[in-house]
C-alpha cells in the first residue's frame, strides 16, 4: 500500500483526499510520531491527540492565506512544515 503521508508536500494537499485517505493519513501520522519520538524522546500524547484536528483544519482552511497559531513548545504537532 502506498504511503499517503509520503505524498503530502503541504497542508493544502489534504483537501483533495477522500475520507478513507484522511483516516489512513491519521494512522500514518501517529505511526510516524511514535517511531520518531520513541528514538528521540519527547511528549507524545499531546501530538497524538490532535492528529484529526490538524487534518480537519487542513481540510477547511487555506494555509497560504489563513493562519493558525499553536503553542508547540515541546510537542511535535502534525502540522509542522
Amino acid at each position: 500500500m502506498t504511503s499517503i503521508l509520503a505524498g503530502i508536500d503541504g497542508p493544502n494537499q489534504v483537501k483533495s483526499l477522500s475520507q478513507e485517505e484522511k483516516e489512513r493519513l491519521a494512522q500514518e501520522l501517529r505511526s510516524f510520531m511514535v517511531e520518531h519520538v520513541s528514538k528521540s524522546g519527547g511528549h507524545l500524547a499531546p501530538s497524538l491527540g490532535v492528529v484529526e484536528l490538524i487534518i480537519a483544519l487542513c481540510s477547511v482552511f487555506d494555509f497560504e492565506k489563513d493562519k493558525v497559531i499553536f503553542d508547540v513548545g515541546h510537542q511535535s504537532y502534525a502540522l509542522k512544515y
